[in-house]
């Protein structure tokens, strides 16, 4: 048995011919196929053969190297469960690094077929830009400020992110809704005329609050503000001041009131209360008669205050809001002047200071302008037939009577935003027209019959990849000039760095950070404060008195002592819940952002995730931290005391709150956190029906079981054994940290126990203890998962069995480099599925 076990895996490993290439051939010969024979024949064939061969993975049938190449995806969940260390279970001999490296190397070369010199980037997708690039392309591109989180439903997410190709589905539905988009930012933003009468325009963030650093675009009705604009005039005249502002209100009413008082040189021209309203316009018109030199514009909201405690109550409700709006702000004039101007943007589209006169001198001059928006817009030089074909759209549009020139060529805008070249980020499949170095795809075979093949892609594409990478948007003017004069490549470290430190690069955090890390989940999170801290029962007791006793009482009547010391405790504990309100979980999700922001701004360690001696709070979050010395609303960098539980992504509230059910914690949802997010190795899903965790407690008979007994009677089932012996260890590490975040010492009476071991063998006595193990022997277990994670935002698809050496190869790089952010970027800029792609044979052009 021995013998043939032997034979079947020197077949394996490959010492048989095939039709690889040369250079695979050469590795076959090396010595390492009898060192990879012993290692499988020592750790896995043992349990991995036969009819009752583990986890159904039956090394028997593969014969052959071609039999294992037919079944790629088997040996990359091998090679997961090897790199995780998790296989070889506990109890049998471990692998060591080099025998890890040794196999790993074996199944990239001989099984997936990958030449580390030429590596294939796998399969390329179509994708459909998402809500958050739709907006700030248009934004981009047109010159305003369009939110499309007004308009569009949020979108679907594949592997954990809302950029993936496979995941971005489209419908008749959001169909209409883009045409609809496209014409409302048209008629915002594209002239209609070449000359008005001189006007200016200011949006909300214009207005600045006379105390303090709030804006106008969004003031809490809860709150009073007093935000001013000056504006200057020229020469004395009549003015039309035009004011749009909006009422916004939460998804659930919220009863709230306040009034709005509009003044202008402080002599009142409105004044008006508002309330819960979703997304309403109210315009207003100004007609004054100004003398030139400086006049001010002001908003002073104040709340409306209730006479009855219940509705001041629903007011402050968590969870619920009212918004006021500054929209726009336009002052128009001095009527009647000859001083005619062009409009807002009309630069931004045109390049005359008006249209010409004759008709074909039109049609040329609609080209120019419209060939101009559409590379811009489409990502790519475009050709003559789409360009004539826009022309054709402005000039029909144009020539009908009392129409101008530019009405026509706003006409074929709408085209242009509603077409798929827009909306998609479309990618030719054709062998690009210029010479590049085009290598077949091993063992793939298209639908017709051909062979695909990869290469580099052209500049506009990798301009196009990188900017939606990092800014979620438009490549800018400079990336365009340099893929046009096919320099970007060259030139790449130094754009990447550029990028980097433009502000647009806080849509990179904010759209990876807050998916991977889950903190756009935490202002939607539901956690109820008084359930989770214990007083529940107290607070429905001293409520009912309230409601009941007190409310009964005259204005005059006497109040006992007892009776004054239930009303204050009330109070105190409806301060608590009200405390947990909106501004803390935006402090919250912040300190995760800005902690990963610091570590990309300042270039350090990734490892600082997992755990570091800093954070970053304002007074609202440290006081929820329990951490003295923090004064103030503005977030910032906080160096945690020596003893102090604090420190990396677990003991950030955003990750506690995100994993913890709305009334406890949860020990599973923190350790599959863990699993899924920081190590790479998340559990498979629940197999069938399993029994409820609370349906263990049964087993305790009248006692009351911590959640630690819980999961362990729970874990008696061999069903749920599998996979909570790799959570529960992780999640109970973090017991000290109740639902909201907050440090415990126990749970319903009972000492907290954090210890645990984990699925690879290793014991740890706390937290610290564990970060410290995390940190210290699997950095490269949480590197692969990054870089798994980042690459798979980069590239908009799922990762592959033919991304594997890739991952290594950036792994590596983070590895030599000390773990430091830059060498992760820069690896997957530098990466073959960012750089290549996979091109059909057939030649296409880039025409709608």
């Amino acid at each position: 048995m021995l013998r043939q076990i032997g034979m079947m895996t020197l077949f394996l490993i490959g010492i048989t011919p095939d039709h690889r290439s040369d250079a695979q051939e050469t590795n076959r010969r090396e010595p390492l196929h009898e060192e990879v024979l012993t290692i499988i024949k020592d750790s896995c064939v043992s349990c991995h053969s036969g009819e009752k061969a583990e986890g159904g993975l039956d090394l028997d049938a593969f014969q052959t190297t071609e039999d294992a190449a037919q079944e790629p995806q088997v040996w990359w969940k091998v090679l997961k469960n090897i790199h995780a260390g998790t296989m070889p279970p506990e109890g049998e001999p471990r692998l060591s690094a080099e025998q890890k490296q040794k196999v790993g190397y074996w199944v990239k070369s001989h099984v997936f077929g990958l030449d580390r010199e030429n590596l294939d980037p796998g399969n390329s997708v179509v994708r459909r830009l998402n809500r958050v690039e739709y907006g700030n392309t248009l934004s981009d591109l047109m010159g305003i400020r369009f939110d499309s989180t007004v308009l569009f439903p949020p979108d679907d997410s594949g592997h954990g992110f809302d950029n993936l190709g496979d995941a971005l589905t489209f419908s008749p539905l959001l169909l209409e809704k883009y045409l609809l988009a496209a014409r409302q930012v048209v008629d915002q933003s594209v002239p209609t005329v070449s000359k008005i009468i001189p006007r200016m325009e200011f949006s909300g963030r214009d207005f600045e609050r006379t105390k303090g650093d709030s804006r106008g675009n969004v003031l809490d009705g809860k709150m009073e503000h007093h935000v001013e604009k000056s504006v200057t005039m020229e020469e004395p005249g009549e003015y039309v001041v035009h004011v749009d502002v909006k009422l916004h209100g939460s998804f659930d009413f919220d009863p709230a009131r306040y009034r709005v008082e509009f003044a202008i040189d402080n002599e009142m021209r409105s004044d008006e209360e508002y309330g819960w309203d979703e997304n309403k316009l109210v315009s207003k018109r100004f007609q004054e008669n100004w003398k030139e030199g400086e006049h001010r514009l002001s908003f002073r909201l104040t709340p409306v205050a209730t006479e009855k405690g219940e509705a001041k109550e629903a007011a402050n409700q968590d969870g619920t809001h009212v918004r006021f709006e500054i929209a726009s702000i336009i002052v128009e004039g001095p009527l009647g002047t000859n001083k005619r101007v062009h409009p807002r943007n009309y630069e931004r589209f045109f390049t005359r200071d008006e249209p010409p006169a004759s008709i074909e001198e039109k049609r040329l001059y609609a080209a120019e302008v419209l060939r101009r928006f559409a590379n811009r817009a489409y990502r790519y030089p475009v050709d003559s037939v789409t360009v004539d074909r826009m022309v054709q759209v402005a000039e029909e549009h144009y020539r009908q009577p009392n129409v101008t020139f530019e009405s026509g060529i706003a006409q074929a805008m709408v085209c242009v935003l509603a077409s798929p070249r827009f909306l998609f980020r479309m990618e030719s499949s054709a062998l690009p027209d210029t010479p590049l170095p085009i290598t077949p795809v091993p063992n793939a075979t298209q639908s017709n019959g051909t062979t695909p093949r990869f290469g580099m892609v052209d500049e506009w594409t990798l301009a196009s990849r990188l900017s939606y990478f990092i800014w979620s948007t438009m490549p800018d003017d400079e990336l365009f000039q340099l893929a046009q004069e096919g320099k970007l490549r060259a030139q790449l470290p130094q754009q990447v760095k550029r990028m980097m430190r433009d502000p647009r690069s806080q849509q990179f955090v904010g759209n990876f950070v807050g998916q991977w890390l889950r903190t756009r989940d935490v202002t939607q999170t539901s956690i109820d404060p008084i359930v989770v801290l214990g007083f529940q029962k107290e607070y429905d007791e001293l409520r009912e008195q309230f409601r009941g006793r007190f409310r009964r009482r005259g204005q005059g009547d006497f109040i006992s002592p007892e009776d004054e010391k239930q009303r204050t405790r009330f109070r105190e504990l409806r301060d608590i819940a009200d405390r947990f309100n909106a501004d803390l979980k935006r402090a919250i999700r912040r300190e995760t952002e800005m902690c990963f922001e610091y570590i990309v701004r300042e270039d350090q360690s990734l490892l600082d995730l997992i755990d570091c001696n800093y954070t970053f709070l304002n007074e609202r979050l440290a006081q929820h931290y329990s951490i003295p010395g923090v004064r103030g609303d503005e977030m910032r960098r906080v160096e945690l005391p020596p003893d102090s539980p604090r420190g990396g992504v677990l003991t950030h509230a955003s990750m506690l709150l995100v994993t913890s059910n709305p009334t406890r914690t949860s020990p599973v949802k923190r350790g599959l956190y863990i699993l899924d997010n920081l190590l790479g190795t998340p559990a498979p899903p629940a197999p069938g029906p399993v029994p409820e965790l609370e349906d263990s407690a049964e087993k305790f008979g009248g006692r009351e079981p911590s959640l630690r007994e819980l999961l362990s009677a729970h874990r008696e089932s061999p069903l749920c054994a599998s996979c909570h012996s790799r959570m529960d260890p992780l999640g109970l590490a973090l017991e000290n940290f109740n639902a909201l975040g907050m440090w415990r010492d126990e749970e319903k009476g009972n000492p907290i126990d954090p210890s645990g071991k984990l699925i690879t063998g290793e014991t740890f006595s706390d937290l610290k203890g564990l970060k410290t193990l995390l940190r210290k022997d699997h950095s490269s277990d949480f590197y692969r998962c990054i870089t798994q994670k980042l690459l798979t935002f980069a590239i908009g698809r799922g990762l592959e069995f033919t991304d594997e050496q890739t991952i290594d190869l950036i792994v590596e790089k983070v590895q030599e480099d000390e773990g430091k952010f830059s060498a992760l970027l820069q690896g997957i800029v530098e990466s073959a599925p960012f750089q290549k792609r996979r091109f059909a044979t057939t030649s296409l052009t880039h025409k709608e």
